[in-house]
């Protein structure tokens, strides 16, 4: 039986220094076989976050969106890899499965994966980042993906999550046993 789904914190970010330093808080209570799904729109700081999570954890390579190539493996020199996966373009769950993750032995975060994730563990730690879009959003609003070559007009690549600073609230839910002592 799955332990009930419990909030682990529940806050407002305004910055993306804050963004990454709550990845680096996250980071430290992470060890192999830990899966974490983040979810939000586009330029919510799913990303963003997973840089200072790999900060923290002294992951080789730069930590950027796997958006194009779906998965991202960075050794650590604080222990297990760092799996960086964007299920944004994946179609069906069986292609997350598909991509031969090292889940047991290494610490998992997948952008986009609700749903795709369901029966991997039963120990899973839920970010949910959440900000204004639309007239909310003022006039930076949220920036959209130029197509397959996702080249602005300036033959910048995009990222996503390099928006300017606005408040974002982050829902962190863990599930399972796992997580049943762990406090942020």
């Amino acid at each position: 039986m799955t332990a009930a789904p419990r909030v682990l914190l529940d806050t407002t970010v305004s910055t993306t220094d804050e963004m990454s330093a709550l990845g680096a808080r996250l980071a430290g209570v992470l060890r192999a076989g830990d899966l974490v799904v983040l979810t939000g729109p586009l330029g919510a700081g799913k990303t963003t976050m997973t840089r200072g999570l790999g900060a923290a954890l002294g992951a080789r390579g730069q930590v950027s969106s796997p958006t194009f190539v779906l998965a991202r493996t960075h050794p650590t020199t604080a222990g297990p890899d760092l799996v960086h996966v964007d299920a944004y373009r994946l179609s069906d769950p069986v292609e997350l499965d598909d991509l031969d993750l090292d889940w047991d032995g290494s610490i998992v975060v997948v952008e986009w994966g609700r749903g795709f994730v369901d029966g991997i563990s039963d120990d899973v730690l839920d970010v949910e980042i959440v900000r204004a879009t639309g007239g909310d959003a003022g006039s930076s609003g949220s920036p959209g993906r130029t197509g397959a070559s996702g080249v602005a007009a300036s033959d910048e690549p995009l990222d996503p999550d390099d928006v300017p600073d606005e408040p974002r609230r982050v829902i962190v839910t863990a599930t399972g046993p796992r997580w049943a002592d762990v406090t942020l």
